[in-house]
């Protein structure tokens, strides 16, 4: 098989990759091209930000803010109400632009190791309580309001620490 034959196979196997990709050829693209992915930067009335708790082995384990990968002919308005239905259950107001635009290079490793992170600041609902009916605190996806920056903030989003 040339390469152009592969290419028209992945074709045939992907018909709408802008419903996601399996997770092999993600890998595999995210070795040869930049991600582009949004953060939600989410403050309720009293201040606090509402992180989600990470555990993978790209990320490692600690908290981050809720985001995630931009899809093929999706807006970047389009990923964050995503994001929001997705992690939060609820639907949220943002501010049109970023507050903050990151290129992120991890030099040691070549998968998931290129990404450019778009931090938008978004409005929760005020009566919005966390569902964490199905985690437990500590397991991939709980989700909790801090008061302050948590020692404890993945390495990538460090970034971020002075607006959280």
């Amino acid at each position: 098989m040339n390469l152009f034959q592969a290419l028209e196979c992945l074709e045939q196997h992907i018909p709408a990759p802008s419903e996601g990709l399996p997770d092999d050829v993600f890998y595999f693209i995210s070795r040869m091209t930049p991600l582009v992915n949004v953060d939600l930067l989410l403050k309720d009335e009293q201040g606090r930000t509402l992180l989600a708790w990470r555990d993978d082995p790209y990320a490692g384990q600690g908290w981050h803010i809720p985001g995630g990968i931009v899809r093929f002919k999706e807006t970047f308005a389009e990923r964050i109400c995503k994001v929001a239905q997705s992690e939060l259950g609820c639907t949220i107001e943002f501010d049109p632009e970023p507050v903050a635009i990151n290129q992120l290079i991890h030099k040691e490793r070549d998968t998931r190791g290129h990404f450019i992170s778009l931090l938008y600041r978004c409005r929760i609902p005020a009566a919005y309580i966390p569902q964490n009916a199905q985690y437990l605190p500590g397991e991939r996806g709980y989700l909790q309001w801090h008061d302050t920056c948590p020692d404890n903030l993945i390495v990538y989003h460090e970034i971020y620490r002075d607006y959280i």
